[in-house]
């Protein structure tokens, strides 16, 4: 669990890490492209309203115009030509005296694609245009970005290397001082785990010594009710103690080193035979659909224990005469295991509480059949450790709960 935990502290801090940095990141490439594109056509626009030039003022200060600054030299920094067009979309005259990259036949195919595209703006490549009608002709203004969108792509380049960068550092800082930063956590479970079972293994004496003058008072007065009421009691706590120290330590139960490969589908069958006449016994059903050759890597004994928590929950709190369904198929890699019993009434709020410590969704139906509220949590710790998921749902009356564990895929072998 602890390492669980630490993972889990990783995983979200790295996450919150890079998708506050990959927003940062674009906003500032996104702002940085539309201050560009925005530049250009201020420049575009410029030249249409000047017939081709720049507005040059006689002071010694360069003119803004929607933040692009124009001085002697801009005419000669800025790469472009115009395109005057007849009524019919043909090329009536080009002016290409600013711009050398470009030749007329180039030109003409550039228009060719602009009109095609049919956009009054836009970039064709790294050359951004706008096109200005007035009558029926109409005039193309088209301005080589090339060194405003390298200088874009760098910033981009740049940004993605901070951000690898940033996350690699904080990733390993992180790896280095999450212990520290859950070592409180850690502990503090640490401590409930040891006070638990510490207490559980307390409470063994004085329920020896009360069972133990329960059966002199038996030998010396005889049974009544009232001894049989103590031995009752004492039955119950001994099989709470029982739970709470399981429960301690399921997590400890399921390590990877003790994993062996085993057939699933062998366990499904023989808790099937277990509990079918256990649920004849109190008038129920218990149908099993168990596909073959469904094979897995895990505890044994853990999915064992799995199992049966599942059929003796589905069991006990099956309603009269009801029919408890056992599921068991392989899908892809998966093991899907499904136990669904009948149970009217069910408040359907209360389900996803079902797996919490010590919760009973009916506390009178819990005392007659003697449950706790702990297995269901000793079900989940079980699943988790074999890096499975459990969940319940309640489904057309029937309360339904689906335990999926990493499989073996391609066994095929027929029990």
């Amino acid at each position: 669990m602890i390492e669980a935990l630490r993972r889990r502290f990783l995983m979200i801090a790295m996450l919150s890490l890079t998708g506050t940095l990959c927003v940062i990141g674009a906003s500032i490439n996104l702002g940085n492209l539309y201050r560009i594109t925005r530049l250009a056509d201020t420049a575009i626009e410029l030249l249409y309203q000047n017939d081709g030039t720049f507005p040059l003022s006689d002071g010694e200060r360069p003119d803004v115009a929607g933040g692009f600054q124009i001085t002697e030299e801009t005419p000669f920094e800025t790469r472009y030509c115009i395109v005057h067009l007849t009524k019919k979309r043909e090329v009536r005259e080009v002016e290409m005296e600013h711009i050398a990259a470009l030749d007329r036949e180039k030109v003409v195919d550039l228009v060719s694609e602009i009109i095609r595209d049919g956009k009054k703006s836009g970039f064709n490549g790294y050359y951004r245009y706008q096109v200005y009608e007035k009558g029926e002709e109409s005039t193309i203004v088209v301005l080589n970005c090339f060194l405003q969108l390298q200088s874009v792509y760098n910033v981009l380049q740049v940004t993605l290397l901070v951000i690898v960068c940033c996350v690699t550092l904080v990733f390993f800082l992180l790896l280095l001082l999450s212990g520290r930063v859950i070592r409180p956590f850690a502990e503090n479970i640490e401590r409930q785990k040891r006070f638990l079972t510490d207490v559980s293994h307390e409470l063994k004496t004085p329920l020896g010594i009360i069972s133990a003058n329960t059966g002199v008072l038996e030998l010396t007065k005889g049974k009544d009710e009232w001894t049989e009421s103590i031995r009752n009691q004492v039955k119950r706590l001994d099989s709470l103690i029982k739970d709470l120290i399981e429960l301690s330590k399921s997590e400890e139960y399921v390590k990877e080193s003790e994993f062996t490969e085993f057939s699933v589908s062998q366990i499904a069958e023989a808790n099937a035979d277990s509990f079918r006449t256990l649920a004849q016994m109190q008038g129920k059903q218990l149908n099993a659909e168990i596909e073959p050759g469904v094979y897995m890597r895990g505890q044994e004994d853990s999915i064992i224990r799995l199992m049966t928590i599942l059929l003796d929950n589905g069991v006990k709190y099956c309603d009269p005469s009801g029919t408890v369904a056992l599921r068991l198929r392989q899908k892809g890699r998966q093991v899907v295991l499904q136990v669904a019993n009948p149970c009217r009434d069910m408040d359907t709020a209360q389900v996803p509480h079902l797996f919490d410590r010590f919760y009973r969704a009916d506390s009178s139906r819990s005392r007659q059949s003697g449950g706790y509220g702990i297995g269901l949590s000793i079900a989940r710790a079980v699943t988790e450790g074999h890096k499975g998921r459990i969940g319940a749902a309640y489904e057309a009356g029937n309360l339904v709960f689906t335990v999926v564990l990493p499989g073996i895929a391609g066994k095929n072998i027929q029990l």
